[in-house]
């Protein structure tokens, strides 16, 4: 046993431990859910980063491999990582978006299509930081002002695919949150759904004055509409598109 599972033992601890050398929290089925009230990070912003990779097989299909399997037959063992926001790598268009439902009945949707990007000091105290279209180290961020967390009732977290982008059985996406406070919280969507366009990552609920995250990773075959049906949103949903660029 760990020393790290045993100091937990007895706290009915909600999630895993992750990497203490990391400073990382990792939630899985087993360990869904962390309060962010209970460490103390239920104030300030909220940074909700999207980062993918992929691996070269992937990339450059098998046929383009196959010469370099036979030179060093140990590559089909250690399948090379590159990041995929790398432009000129792959066409990969992956947004992150937020569903939210306010105390007072309010709800909308905080995402780069449409140009709904929220706002921080006003309803819905999210504020998107901006689309990534064509790969970029930092990924897409949104933020989450919690100092005004009495007004959140709950908040959904997704990530969509936009338009000829891998599935997600081959997009290795992770979001991870960044609290004011304490470890940050990784989620990986590393469940293979090989046809999904949409995966509704973790939720964000107020419950009785406590804020927890809550571990989702349901994927679904549609986009936001279905989501929004999953989780009883009640929105109007219609066809949209970005501009190009």
């Amino acid at each position: 046993m760990a020393f790290w599972d045993g100091l937990w033992r007895g706290r009915a601890a909600q999630f895993d431990s992750g990497s203490a050398s990391t400073n990382s929290i990792e939630l899985t089925r087993r360990r869904p859910q962390v309060s962010l009230s209970k460490q103390g990070a239920a104030t300030g912003n909220l940074r909700v980063n999207l980062s993918w990779r992929m691996r070269t097989s992937d990339i450059e299909g098998r046929s383009r491999q196959s010469g370099r399997l036979l030179r060093n037959p140990s590559k089909l063992f250690r399948p090379e990582v590159v990041q995929a926001h790398t432009q000129g790598v792959v066409n990969v268009d992956l947004d992150l978006g937020c569903l939210y439902e306010m105390a007072d009945g309010s709800k909308g949707v905080v995402q780069p299509l449409g140009g709904f990007l929220g706002s921080l000091n006003e309803t819905p105290y999210v504020r998107l930081s901006g689309d990534d279209r064509f790969g970029a180290p930092s990924g897409e961020t949104l933020f989450v002002n919690l100092d005004h967390r009495d007004a959140i009732r709950r908040l959904l977290f997704f990530v969509y695919i936009y338009d000829r982008t891998p599935a997600f059985d081959r997009t290795h996406a992770k979001v991870t949150l960044y609290p004011s406070n304490g470890p940050r919280v990784e989620i990986e969507l590393d469940e293979r759904a090989p046809q999904a366009r949409s995966c509704a990552v973790f939720m964000v609920e107020n419950v009785k004055g406590e804020l927890i995250v809550r571990r989702e990773v349901k994927f679904v075959y549609g986009f936001q509409a279905e989501l929004d049906r999953l989780y009883g949103w009640g929105l109007q949903w219609g066809r949209g598109y970005k501009t190009k660029t």
